[in-house]
């Protein structure tokens, strides 16, 4: 998960390399998802440290490297989260469990 502090924000540079460095720390030929951080559906809010229109800058910046063949990562989707601040608290986790449990099965 791209997950950025307001200011600066994030840069597809920063996100290719921390594409590199995920590489350098799993076992040859592992697969990696990339996602934003959640975003607020309805503009019911956004993450406090982010910003406003921080996650979907995120989530673009995923959208971006995944379309990017030669980056060869994988974009599930756009989490949402219900508005709770930064990090979801127990209604905001049980809702990403059911979403990654949708993508992944």
């Amino acid at each position: 998960m791209i997950c950025i502090h307001t200011p600066p924000g994030g840069t597809l540079s920063e996100v290719k390399q921390m594409i590199d460095i995920s590489r350098g720390r799993t076992a040859e030929g592992s697969q990696i998802f990339i996602t934003g951080q959640p975003v607020y559906p309805d503009n019911l809010g956004s993450c406090l440290r982010a910003g406003p229109g921080g996650a979907e800058l995120t989530d673009s910046l995923a959208r971006q490297v995944a379309e990017n063949l030669s980056l060869n990562v994988t974009y599930p989707g756009a989490f949402k989260l219900v508005e709770d601040g930064c990090h979801a608290n127990k209604e905001g986790q049980l809702s990403l469990g059911r979403q990654a449990l949708e993508f992944w099965g």
